[in-house]
């Protein structure tokens, strides 16, 4: 018999696929930091309705660091670069958003047929866990690099993060909160970094186009 918190956890896995599919037909980076923000709400939940003994203080708090960080303080950062720069939308991509969004399709095939090969996880968990975090993990590094705009990149670095945490807050419950907490402290380093780059690159080149980099000259 299917639990209640595994129906809501199965709606939320389904959400943060939606999500990941909207993102990769978002024009607009404001759009995209909001469907981030989103991201970061839904994964802060599973720290709660991924547990099998019931709620504890160290999911509670996990869920408490996660939303914090991920839904507020990772959105308000980058909100704060795009306001630093003149670009509003990827205009541009090398990959176009509609066939971003075939690729997401494909890469939600792909990452389906992955996680039929891999065991299976655990009693309470759904089933969706793994082809949801596979298909983020694909997501990221496919922003990355078919994306002009370098906020747009570090967009896709954050959504590869999430698909890792989601994948190691789910599936290893036996991880201390330290590590867990310590890949947070690590994303938001990066992101604090990504985001002071891209605001002095704009600053010095009046655009936030990563690929024009490759004019610079020594």
């Amino acid at each position: 018999m299917i639990s209640l918190s595994q129906t809501w956890m199965d709606g939320l896995l389904v959400m943060l696929m939606l999500t990941n599919l909207i993102l990769l037909g978002a024009s607009r980076l404001g759009h995209g930091i909001r469907l981030i923000a989103i991201q970061g709400a839904l994964l802060g939940a599973l720290p709660i309705l991924g547990g099998q003994h019931g709620w504890t203080a160290r999911m509670l708090f996990l869920a408490v660091i996660t939303i914090g960080l991920k839904a507020v303080v990772f959105p308000w950062f980058l909100h704060r670069a795009l306001r630093a720069g003149e670009a509003r939308r990827e205009d541009n991509p090398f990959v176009g958003h509609t066939a971003s969004v075939l690729a997401g399709l494909v890469m939600l095939t792909v990452a389906t047929c992955l996680s039929a090969r891999l065991p299976t996880v655990g009693a309470g968990h759904s089933m969706l866990v793994m082809p949801v975090a596979l298909f983020m993990i694909l997501t990221g590094p496919f922003l990355i690099t078919s994306r002009r705009k370098a906020l747009s990149q570090i967009l896709g670095y954050v959504v590869l993060e999430n698909g890792m945490y989601a994948f190691g807050l789910v599936m290893l419950q036996d991880v201390p909160a330290l590590v867990e907490l310590g890949i947070l402290l690590d994303a938001f380093v990066a992101l604090f970094v990504m985001g002071a780059a891209v605001h002095q690159i704009n600053r010095e080149f009046d655009h936030m186009d990563a690929d024009q980099l490759d004019s610079l000259k020594g």
